[in-house]
């Protein structure tokens, strides 16, 4: 399990306590994991930027330190993204920050929508990481017609750098 920062939207005590995975998380979260969940600690491997290590069979990247700015009168929690390559495919989950890589992926985990997050920022970002191929996440809060707005955009955008968009329905598998 790897676990990318403390807002209660990425991990709970709960679902640490439903298996007996590994847990690859940063200090900020391994501290409240101790605190919340102390059966779950002895799986906890603390990590942090530019480690690398294997973990369920695949070459695991930690990138970035930060979470986006939500707004400026609010403190920047800790937040790690994970480059993940297997079998010749490297996937990016920056998470909830907007952290770029020195070469592009081929495949981005887009962050569609937060409160921290405007459309353009996200057209921006995708082109700017230059994932061949980028997919929603983070886009729960929005509506199906808001949804229905902002792939077409990010479809129209990235199609133009030659890049795709797309959007799994829950469950649907990611097939390259």
């Amino acid at each position: 399990m790897l676990i990318t920062h403390e807002h209660p939207d990425h991990w709970t005590p709960e679902a640490l306590n439903r298996t007996d995975a590994p847990i690859f998380t940063i200090d900020a979260v391994a501290g409240q994991i101790a605190a919340s969940a102390p059966g779950a600690r002895h799986r906890v491997t603390v990590v942090g930027p530019g480690d690398r290590f294997e973990a369920f069979g695949t070459a695991i990247t930690v990138v970035g330190s930060k979470h986006a700015v939500i707004h400026p009168e609010l403190p920047r929690f800790d937040n790690s993204g994970y480059l993940v390559e297997a079998d010749g495919v490297s996937v990016f989950h920056p998470v909830d920050a907007l952290t770029t890589l020195p070469a592009a992926p081929d495949v981005l985990f887009l962050p569609v929508s937060a409160p921290w997050l405007k459309v353009s920022e996200c057209i921006d970002y995708a082109r700017e990481v230059g994932a061949p191929t980028s997919v929603a996440i983070h886009d729960a809060v929005y509506s199906e017609a808001g949804l229905g707005i902002v792939g077409g955009h990010l479809a129209r955008f990235l199609e133009q750098r030659e890049m795709t968009y797309r959007r799994l329905l829950p469950g649907e598998e990611l097939n390259l």
